[in-house]
């Protein structure tokens, strides 16, 4: 839900409708979402959560460049799970472009469009067939 290097900052799952801001969680390196109404808590995403930003979202290497992705919605996912120690909470954008949470610019908004389902969707409940009474009908013969 949230990258391995947040596992000390205090965090809560995100809701449908808030508005995130990115930010850099203090005693850490690594940048994340937070509330814009409590940042010092790691507002964390199960994959599959879609996301709107206000701006042509924004990224960086934290040192030479800061590169724009020309889109402003995009989906929470994993990069590379299998590979330890290392980030791997992503943003997905339409084109299939991704950019690891870590590098996206600070003070970035974006509003959570939709949660992910969690829970299999049940199949329908099948109604009885109908039951019929031994009853004839007789057609004229003729």
């Amino acid at each position: 839900m949230c990258d391995y290097s947040l596992h000390a900052v205090a965090s809560r799952p995100a809701q449908v409708g808030e508005t995130l801001v990115t930010t850099t969680f203090r005693g850490t390196s690594t940048r994340g979402f937070a509330s814009e109404n409590d940042p010092a808590v790691a507002v964390c995403l199960l994959p599959g959560t879609e996301l709107a930003f206000t701006e042509n979202v924004r990224y960086d290497n934290r040192w030479i460049w800061t590169r724009t992705v020309n889109s402003r919605v995009g989906k929470f996912g994993k990069i590379d799970p299998h590979v330890p120690d290392r980030h791997h909470d992503a943003i997905e954008f339409p084109d299939g472009h991704s950019v690891l949470v870590t590098q996206l610019v600070e003070g970035q908004r974006a509003t959570v469009l939709q949660l992910p389902v969690t829970q299999p969707v049940s199949e329908p409940k099948k109604q009885p067939a109908a039951r019929t009474q031994g009853t004839t009908t007789s057609l004229p013969i003729g």
